[in-house]
């Protein structure tokens, strides 16, 4: 089948699902399976196809009720995969915000050089901006940041940094809209410094977070958790890199 015959069904199953994102259910009546052309899209690289088994990246996009002609911000994009992932996803008709902070791109070159490539793609818009100032714009259906959250917590970072980007996402979100949080497990009760020490972070830690800017709290999932990870050791650390336990927390703003 057709990829644009595969999106204008995942189209209208969403549409027959409007109103149905409240409670703890999925955002939408959307399954993994529903994005198998997406994952094939040639935009996509072979190196990105290669991770998806171990990023369930199909589940991820149906967690957070991916679907054509939205409206995606992607925070603090590293790489660039899920930006990619989302391009295909969102379509001619959707668009996708990539955002990478401006001390990133200072602090390494191939952050910059990863926005300009998704800067590049039709339906995406690269911004710049400070890590406590995130430049995003209004009527956004989904905000989705993926192992970086912590990111907000670095001692580089101004100390209420967290507080403001969260504040920014509610204000960008639609009612209704979407905040899907993806990050490291730390050992619970950890503090905040422990994104500094291991790039990790206490699930509880973001959960309260979140719900002080506002938000309420949708779904959640243990589909990246692995027992055997200590979640003590760097993630960068050869012994669980690219095997670390991580948490998936799905966040609606009221309607």
């Amino acid at each position: 089948m057709r990829r644009s015959l595969i999106l204008a069904a995942v189209a209208v199953m969403s549409l027959s699902s409007t109103g149905c994102m409240g409670g703890m259910g999925a955002p939408t009546a959307l399954a993994a399976a529903d994005y198998a052309e997406v994952l094939a899209d040639p935009i996509r690289t072979a190196d990105d196809r290669a991770r998806d088994a171990g990023r369930h990246t199909a589940e991820t996009l149906a967690f957070a009720g991916v679907r054509p002609g939205q409206k995606i911000a992607d925070m603090i994009i590293g790489g660039g995969y899920f930006t990619r992932v989302f391009s295909a996803a969102v379509g001619s008709r959707g668009r996708v915000i990539a955002w990478q902070p401006a001390e990133f791109i200072a602090f390494q070159a191939s952050y910059g050089d990863s926005l300009t490539a998704a800067d590049a793609l039709a339906n995406v818009d690269a911004i710049r901006s400070p890590i406590a100032a995130p430049d995003f714009p209004a009527g956004l259906d989904l905000v989705f940041t993926a192992q970086n959250y912590h990111d907000l917590h670095l001692s580089m970072a101004p100390a209420d940094t967290a507080a403001r980007v969260n504040a920014a996402v509610f204000e960008a979100l639609k009612p209704g809209g979407l905040y899907v949080i993806i990050d490291h497990h730390a050992v619970a009760g950890s503090p905040l410094t422990a994104a500094n020490t291991v790039h990790r972070i206490d699930i509880e830690a973001v959960k309260r977070e979140v719900l002080a800017a506002g938000f309420v709290l949708d779904g959640e999932s243990d589909l990246l958790a692995n027992a055997a990870d200590p979640r003590t050791a760097n993630v960068l650390d050869g012994t669980i890199r690219g095997r670390t336990s991580q948490f998936m927390l799905r966040f609606r703003k009221p309607a």
